[in-house]
């Protein structure tokens, strides 16, 4: 073993980049929720896409490494610690045996990810070592890490000249308490009233505490749909429909009240009104906010969703070249 959990911290799961595919068994894609932070990392220690590391959320764990290794820490402003001294994020360092990795209290953004060189070796289930915290399957026996668990890291080879690479400053994203996402409208945004989207895009929405890998939820209008009699399959709430599946990102009102985002861990389908998708791009900024911050939508086309995409993905290949 080469990581032993001292402290688990709130909420440390074992995540890669998902197992996309499975929409059809009912099974949503778990993995990293700053898909950006996370590869980056994995950059850093010279992994190959898709390793596993740790995702850690608002309070970060206490780690003792039971040999060497090459890390990074990326995402949120979590300061790390190496036995008691900050060291930089964004950055490829060295720890030793015994070596104990902590952090210091969350400054902004909500999840930091620490990538290990070789990555976490967990067991691969239907091609993802990713945790699935909702029926606890997947990552480390299928759960947030816990106090006395151990962890292996696969093998690396010395990756010690990669020690002291870092992320040019200009590349690393920074988080604040207001964030703005990107929605393309639709499946079924037809059952808002006109007056309601205007509500929905023009409201300054707080995150409430239900915000978790399943789902974001917001306070902060409230949002009226179309009368009519509701067809057969479909429930009584006016926000009912016969039934959709549910893209990762895709925005839910049960009731009218309290948006709801529906993220890595959710369910694949049911029988709500999805009113629109937060762009793929813009889930890694989502997956930085937390309780109480403020969140605006703004409406996009599917151009500028494309061109966004096409954007993230020569600035990862920037960065990768960068650190080869």
């Amino acid at each position: 073993m080469a990581i032993k959990v001292r402290k688990p911290g709130l909420l440390t799961t074992v995540q890669d980049t998902g197992r996309f595919g499975e929409y059809d068994i009912g099974m949503p894609p778990s993995g990293a929720m700053d898909v950006f932070s996370y590869q980056i990392g994995n950059y850093l220690v010279g992994n190959e896409d898709g390793a596993a590391g740790l995702e850690i959320t608002y309070f970060g764990p206490e780690l003792e490494f039971t040999e060497g290794a090459v890390i990074a820490i990326t995402g949120a402003d979590l300061p790390p610690k190496i036995n008691g001294e900050e060291v930089p994020t964004w950055e490829a360092l060295w720890v030793e045996e015994g070596d104990v990795l902590s952090f210091d209290y969350l400054r902004n953004g909500a999840r930091s990810y620490l990538a290990v060189a070789g990555g976490i070796d967990v067991p691969i289930f239907i091609h993802s070592r990713s945790t699935y915290t909702l029926i606890g399957l997947g990552g480390h026996e299928g759960r947030a890490l816990k106090e006395g668990d151990h962890l292996k890291i696969g093998e690396a080879g010395d990756r010690s000249v990669r020690v002291g690479m870092a992320v040019a400053r200009e590349q690393i994203p920074t988080f604040s308490d207001e964030t703005e996402l990107r929605v393309i409208i639709g499946l079924a945004s037809y059952r808002l009233t006109e007056e309601s989207m205007r509500t929905f895009l023009g409201t300054t929405w707080t995150v409430t505490p239900d915000a978790d890998r399943v789902g974001y939820r917001y306070k902060g209008g409230e949002l009226g749909f179309v009368e009519r009699e509701q067809p057969a399959g479909a429930g009584a709430d006016p926000a009912n429909v016969v039934d959709f599946g549910y893209p990762v990102g895709s925005i839910q009102v049960p009731g009218g009240v309290e948006p709801i985002v529906l993220v890595n861990d959710a369910v694949t389908g049911g029988g709500y009104a999805t009113i629109g998708t937060v762009i793929s791009v813009d889930r890694d900024a989502l997956a930085q906010t937390k309780t109480n911050d403020k969140t605006r939508f703004r409406r996009v086309e599917l151009a500028e969703a494309l061109e966004a995409r096409e954007a993230r993905r020569r600035q990862m290949a920037e960065i990768r070249q960068a650190l080869l």
